[in-house]
């Protein structure tokens, strides 16, 4: 592992006494040595979400967010971790919502810390709270853009990139990765971040489509899951559906993942819920209302709740049926095509009635 330098404001801000801790996220050696080591072959790589997460996520490990929050994210991959008793993960997310319900479980211990929330649901006051009891230990905190700059770096094989990000910003305070320089390029004063190149050791990508090999076909904004792809040690893949291959040569538009890059392919529909799946069904806006206005205010709410929706559920299937099923399903499908102008959007009505405690319907669509 390399020797690297890091701000020692940041250190001190964060509290972070050992910065051995930070290494593994943009230590380009091992990373390297993973990629040249892995098994590139074009090879049957179809496995359950089952034994995928327990083979290729282990405790300790650097683990990102993707999509985007609630949409097209492996929550149930997530789940999963959950499930199994996945301990002492590091994430790093950009939005990282997703962390913050991991931390209950033991899953999540170390943040690379970015928004929390979900929009007009509301700020996450669980996360607020597992950081104060010391649950949850924040080691650097980003900006979208300057953690996509990072990981599209590590995409591209460079050691960062040189970028306006941050400059102006507190977080600067609080990243004990990223430096303030001169732009070489320039005489005159003219300063600019480093990012360095970030390389976790393992994402699960949700996507619409994937060959068994796992080339893989995402519909609408990748995000920042192409520059994932490349820049992990390990790559889960769960797909709606698993297609032939003939299908991903001559269907080719939104196949921006290789098959190189992939360790495992799972057949996973519903692999998002409770989120937004575009052009497959829309985000269960009352389960994230129930979640962030009744499950965050308490420890024993967020157990409760999540105990009920994740740890006895088996799979996807599980939590599609409390939801409300096929009716879920149906009505989940019109919604998103709607939002799309996939279908008639006239006089339909996205109107829903605010989770407000103690008069919960137990409505999920």
């Amino acid at each position: 592992m390399g020797i690297f330098s890091y701000s020692r404001e940041a250190l001190e801000n964060l509290r972070i006494a050992d910065p051995a801790i930070l290494a593994p996220l943009v230590d380009v050696e091992s990373a390297r040595k993973a990629h040249l080591t892995k098994d590139h072959a074009k090879r049957d790589k179809r496995m359950s979400l089952r034994d995928a997460i327990a083979e290729f996520v282990q405790d300790g490990d650097i683990a990102t967010d993707s999509g985007f929050a609630y949409v097209r994210t492996p929550h149930q991959a997530y789940f999963e971790m959950m499930r199994q008793g996945k301990k002492g993960l590091h994430f790093i997310g950009s939005p990282n919502t997703n962390q913050s319900y991991l931390i209950n479980y033991g899953v999540c211990a170390y943040s690379h810390n970015s928004y929390v929330g979900a929009e007009m649901r509301g700020s996450d006051r669980n996360y607020s709270r597992q950081l104060l009891n010391g649950r949850v230990t924040i080691l650097s905190e980003w900006s979208h853009g300057s953690m996509a700059q990072g990981f599209k770096a590590a995409q591209l094989g460079a050691p960062g990139v040189f970028s306006k990000q941050l400059l102006g910003s507190d977080i600067l305070r609080f990243n004990p990765y990223v430096k303030v320089m001169q732009n070489p390029m320039r005489v005159d004063p003219d300063p600019v971040t480093f990012i360095p190149a970030l390389y976790p050791d393992v994402t699960v990508i949700h996507v619409h489509a994937a060959d068994k090999y796992g080339n893989a076909r995402i519909y609408g904004p990748a995000v920042n899951d192409v520059a994932l792809a490349a820049a992990a040690r390990k790559v889960i893949i769960t797909a709606e559906e698993i297609v032939p291959e003939m299908d991903m040569r001559y269907n080719n538009q939104g196949v921006v993942i290789p098959f190189v890059c992939v360790d495992a392919v799972v057949e996973l529909p519903y692999g998002a819920v409770p989120g937004n799946m575009p052009g497959c069904y829309y985000w269960s806006r009352q389960w994230w209302e129930k979640f962030l206005r009744w499950g965050t205010l308490s420890d024993e709410n967020i157990r409760e709740f999540l105990d009920y929706w994740v740890m006895d559920s088996k799979d996807p299937f599980d939590f599609v049926e409390k939801l409300g099923g096929a009716k879920w399903v149906a009505l989940s499908r019109r919604m998103t095509k709607t939002a799309e102008y996939d279908n008639e959007d006239d006089g339909y009505n996205f109107a829903y009635q605010s989770y407000k405690p103690g008069s919960d319907s137990g409505i999920y669509y």
